[in-house]
């Protein structure tokens, strides 16, 4: 899609389906959307080619993985220099029991979300793995309570 190509109520549609369940066939993504097989699938093509369909996965159900208690951690940094700031950031993306890793403007620096299997688990990984990096200055945990909406 160019510039000036806009997605229109159509390509929404097959977007909001698709997020819905990414198994769907063509023949039915195209009966849902309102149109015959052959240009839904034009559709879903161009989407993919340009980058707004980034690619398919699996939902996973956390607690049915063993991952099923989870936290988001608030994590400020006290060095801002940019080699140790790459090397943190590479360091915790690396860690298989972070799912989500953001950086963020302004105070705290980070926000990590991540789920284990319980709360030793965690503990583990708090004071094993992410308090001893040395960029940390700061760690807040915050327990989830209950997923509201997600589009894990």
């Amino acid at each position: 899609m160019s510039n000036k190509d806009t997605l229109d109520a159509i390509d929404r549609e097959i977007l909001f389906h698709l997020r819905q369940d990414g198994r769907l066939t063509n023949v039915e993504l195209a009966r849902r959307v309102g149109l015959t097989p052959p240009p839904c699938l034009r559709r879903v093509k161009r989407l993919e080619e340009a980058g707004v369909i980034a690619g398919y996965r699996a939902r996973i159900d956390p607690a049915a993985a063993g991952r099923g208690f989870e936290v988001v951690v608030a994590v400020e940094i006290g060095v801002n220099d940019l080699q140790t700031v790459e090397e943190f950031e590479t360091t915790v993306a690396s860690y298989e029991e972070v799912v989500e890793f953001r950086r963020l403007f302004g105070r705290p620096d980070y926000f990590v979300r991540v789920a284990v299997a319980d709360h030793a688990t965690y503990e583990t990984f708090l004071t094993g793995k992410l308090m001893g990096l040395p960029a940390v200055a700061r760690v807040d945990s915050h327990l989830t309570m209950k997923k509201i909406k997600t589009d894990d």
